[in-house]
C-alpha cells in the first residue's frame, strides 16, 4: 500500500496534467481532449483525497493512545 505522501504528490501530478489536457482541449475546441482533461483532473483530486484520508486515520488512531496507566 502507498503512503499518503505518495497518494498526495501522484494525485498532484494527475491534477496538473488534468488541466494541461484540457486547455489544449478548450484551445484547440476538442470536446473530447477537453472531457478527458476534467476527468484526469478528478482522478487527481481523489487521490489526494485518498492521502488525505490515509493521514486522518493515522492521526486519529494516534490519538486515542496515551501513556497513561489508569486510562
Amino acid at each position: 500500500m502507498k503512503d499518503s505522501k505518495t497518494d498526495k504528490s501522484e494525485g498532484m501530478i494527475e491534477r496538473a496534467a488534468g488541466k494541461a489536457k484540457e486547455a489544449l482541449g478548450k484551445a484547440g475546441k476538442d470536446r473530447d481532449t477537453e472531457a478527458q482533461g476534467k476527468a484526469q483532473t478528478s482522478k487527481g483530486h481523489a487521490k489526494q483525497a485518498k492521502g488525505d484520508l490515509k493521514d486522518s486515520l493515522k492521526s486519529g488512531s494516534q490519538a486515542g493512545r496515551s501513556d497513561d496507566p489508569n486510562r
